[in-house]
């Protein structure tokens, strides 16, 4: 795979007990996607996994300049209702992305599927925080399975 991309999708709430660990599982599957050959990382924008996964490849960025930060957002005001901790973290997150896209201009019954759509159907590799399938990540994971992408799960890692 040359020039890969990685995408990633996880629960908007992370389990108290994976907090101490879940950020350093991510950079080792960050750095594993990297030898993969993934240069493009993809977050879905969301508060929670979405949110510590572009974080994380940001700081793998100042090692290693090669590697792009690309936001597929399900619409240009999604952050509207969000609490001022979680719209700084998006704006940060905004700030240091080297492309942002948007599945809609505005919210839209169906903008959150075709962003979860938009993630599986571009990843080589999907790193995800999936503990429950009745979920819109577990629904992503389904449509990147369906497509016959490389997935790897790490909430049964953190569940141990």
């Amino acid at each position: 795979m040359d020039n890969g991309t990685c995408a990633f999708t996880g629960h908007r709430n992370i389990i108290a007990a994976h907090k101490g660990s879940i950020s350093e599982l991510l950079s080792r599957a960050i750095a594993y996607a990297y030898g993969e050959g993934c240069r493009t990382f993809l977050s879905g924008g969301a508060v929670g996994f979405d949110t510590l996964a572009a974080r994380e490849v940001i700081r793998f960025r100042i090692f290693h300049p090669d590697v792009r930060l690309v936001l597929v957002l399900p619409c240009i005001n999604q952050d509207e209702r969000w609490s001022a901790r979680d719209r700084d973290a998006y704006a940060y997150i905004l700030g240091a992305a080297d492309e942002v896209s948007y599945v809609c201009d505005t919210y839209t019954d169906d903008c959150m599927k075709r962003r979860n759509m938009a993630l599986a159907s571009a990843a080589d590799i999907m790193i995800a925080y999936v503990g429950r399938s009745a979920s819109g990540a577990g629904q992503t994971v389904r449509m990147a399975e369906s497509l016959g992408k490389r997935i790897y799960n790490l909430y049964p890692s953190l569940d141990k």
